[in-house]
């Protein structure tokens, strides 16, 4: 571990400032009174990173195998993780404040209720980072910035559902070829609090206990979204009900946005005894662009992730030959939101992919569209 230096490891602070990027623009919009100064976070996330990603581009390296296990040990990396997770409960008080405090028209309550729920977004992808961890205090941690956005259900879900069901049509947060984003959101959204119920009563059924009692890993995180939420509408009236709604919806979304394009159309072989083969790399879009990562605690090295679920963010690797995004994240849920641009790229590259080849019964694909896409790409 000496002679390995980690050329990233202050720039990892960028997934523990990122979170903030609302806060400039409330700030200005407090002193100048200008609503256009709310579309700053809009600015930074949907234009401004996308940028950087194209300038500075993708960061392929990797450490060397023999550091792996020194380097995951470094406290300093985890500490980041714990400190993104007050950050998070800040900005979301501190933009909930402004609305309750502040006269604003309604077009600027909903910016900055978009903003948070943006922020709230990056928030469960905090979450995904310590839900997968084993120490009681990270998936404490976890329960606790989840409720933020009230999705405390998704560590149980995605830990437990989507890590065993991923790329295969079984499970919901894994996109299927020829199915927009919209559609997959109306599926995903409610198919996964209901697997994630599911695999709780059944958890707890399994230790004799009833599914009402606090035990409830969904209870303990929605418990405090309840404190959280409600007590805002208790102190501040109905101000707050807009401000919640389009914050949790957006944060939402945000998430959904990644799942749409983490998985899209690819497929686990199933074997002969009725089950799927083992995750591999290649049943995942990854992508390696440096700005985007070091914002989101590596998340789009997700081939790796889903790989080894429990590896830390900071030792995730890349791979030759993997099925990759055309830009970050932030640029791929931009493509996303226009169905038929994503179409013309992505199922493009999903058949050219090399496990693939063109061969229709290698792609998770939309069942009822499946016919229609053989014929377009024939």
């Amino acid at each position: 571990m000496k002679t390995y230096k980690d050329n990233k490891k202050w720039l990892w602070l960028l997934s523990v400032l990122y979170p903030t990027v609302g806060i400039p623009g409330l700030w200005m919009h407090y002193l100048t009174e200008n609503t256009l100064w709310l579309l700053y976070p809009f600015v930074i996330t949907y234009i401004f990173t996308p940028f950087l990603d194209t300038y500075f581009g993708e960061d392929n390296s990797n450490h060397p195998d023999e550091v792996q296990s020194d380097l995951e040990k470094i406290p300093y990396y985890k500490i980041l993780t714990y400190i993104a997770v007050p950050i998070h409960i800040f900005v979301f008080f501190i933009s909930a404040f402004y609305i309750g405090l502040i006269p604003l028209s309604l077009l600027e309550i909903l910016l900055i209720s978009a903003s948070a729920g943006l922020v709230s977004g990056i928030a469960i992808n905090t979450g995904h980072e310590l839900g997968h961890k084993k120490t009681k205090i990270e998936r404490s941690l976890a329960k606790i910035v989840l409720s933020i956005p009230a999705y405390g259900h998704f560590t149980i879900e995605h830990n437990r559902g989507h890590h065993s069901n991923v790329s295969t049509p079984e499970d919901a947060a894994s996109a299927k070829m020829g199915e927009n984003i919209y559609e997959f959101a109306l599926r995903e959204m409610p198919e996964s609090f209901k697997n994630a119920i599911s695999i709780e009563k059944k958890r707890l059924h399994r230790l004799g206990k009833s599914f009402w009692c606090f035990d409830n890993e969904l209870m303990q995180s929605f418990s405090l979204t309840l404190i959280f939420q409600v007590g805002l509408l208790i102190s501040f009236g109905l101000v707050m009900a807009p401000f919640l709604l389009v914050h949790n919806l957006f944060a939402w979304w945000q998430l959904t946005s990644a799942n749409y394009i983490e998985h899209y159309g690819l497929l686990r072989e199933k074997l002969s005894n009725g089950r799927y083969e083992l995750c591999k790399p290649y049943h995942s879009w990854n992508s390696n662009y440096l700005v985007g990562n070091l914002h989101l605690f590596n998340l789009q090295r997700h081939s790796d992730h889903h790989a080894n679920p429990g590896r830390r963010y900071q030792v995730l690797r890349n791979f030759d030959d993997l099925p990759s995004l055309p830009s970050g994240y932030l640029g791929c849920y931009l493509l996303a939101y226009f169905p038929w641009l994503w179409f013309r790229i992505m199922d493009k590259k999903l058949l050219s992919l090399r496990h693939i080849n063109g061969d229709f019964n290698k792609i998770n694909i939309h069942p009822k569209k499946k016919n229609k896409l053989i014929r377009k790409y024939a």
